[in-house]
Formats: C-alpha cells, sequence, structure tokens
C-alpha cells in the first residue's frame, strides 16, 4: 500500500523536469549571446588591429624603396638621354590592394616631393630625398603587375 495522495506526485515531477528545460534555455541563450558579441569583438580587436600595424610598416618599406630607386634612377641617368628602370613592389599588403602617388602630395611646400601609399585611413608619405628641389618627379602606381621609373633629360 503507497501512502500519499499520487496525483500530487505525478504534479511536482513534472514541474521539475519544466524546470530544468527552462534552466538549460536560458543559459544557452546567454552563452549564445556571449559568443555573438564575442565574434564580433576579436575581429575589431585581435584582427584589424595587428593587420593595420603591419600594412602601416609595409607601406613604409615600400615608400622607401620606391623613393631609393627614383633617387639611384637620378644618380646614374645621363645628361642628355633618357633611362628607364622596372621594378616589382608587393601585389598587395595583408591581402588587399594599395595605391602608390609620387609628387607633391603632402604639406603645401612644393618643392617637398613623397611618395604616398594609401589604402583606406593607412596612408604613409615618405620624402624622396636628395633630388625634391632640383627634379619634379610624379606619377602612380599600384601594386599589381610591373612597375616603371623613366627619366628624360628633355622632361615629360
Amino acid at each position: 500500500m503507497r501512502s500519499g495522495d499520487q496525483n500530487r506526485r505525478y504534479h511536482l515531477c513534472h514541474d521539475a523536469g519544466a524546470a530544468t528545460m527552462l534552466g538549460y534555455i536560458i543559459i544557452s541563450g546567454i552563452l549564445m549571446v556571449l559568443f555573438v558579441v564575442l565574434l564580433l569583438l576579436i575581429n575589431a580587436n585581435f584582427m584589424e588591429g595587428p593587420a593595420n600595424t603591419l600594412t602601416y610598416s609595409a607601406f613604409t618599406d615600400i615608400s622607401n624603396g620606391v623613393s631609393t630607386r627614383i633617387v639611384d634612377i637620378y644618380a646614374i641617368a645621363p645628361e642628355t638621354g633618357n633611362i628607364t628602370s622596372r621594378f616589382d613592389i608587393p601585389d598587395d599588403i595583408a591581402g588587399r590592394g594599395y595605391v602608390v602617388e609620387i609628387g607633391n602630395t603632402a604639406g603645401d611646400d612644393p618643392t617637398a616631393q613623397t611618395v604616398t601609399i594609401s589604402r583606406d585611413t593607412i596612408i604613409t608619405n615618405v620624402a624622396i630625398a636628395g633630388i625634391g628641389s632640383t627634379r619634379r618627379a610624379g606619377g602612380n602606381t599600384s601594386g599589381a603587375g610591373m612597375n616603371r621609373i623613366s627619366y628624360d633629360s628633355g622632361g615629360f
């Protein structure tokens, strides 16, 4: 013979099961919200910051290389005639392309000439040392394909 009310025991078992399932759903929902927030923060804080730092350093290196090549061409240029040099720079930095501009791209001084490399908000300016006041340099390119520096004593 059983003691107690049979209907009352059956009712208590259903409440405990529903509370446990409701607890799992609430905890799973909170974890999913935290996971989504974490996914949004990881890209902005852990991946874009180092990629931008790497991009800035690479832009500075490429600017120095292009500036040096321009000065080298100027140093070996003939008094009369022309000379052309081809060079290659990386096609992309951190998986994305960029633009290289040469000339008076930064500042108000008309004699100051720079190599400017930019993409989105990342910009580097490196002065073309030594020839800024004697010869004008100008042009633009991108990282894709071979690039060319030309010098003509008669001017372009």
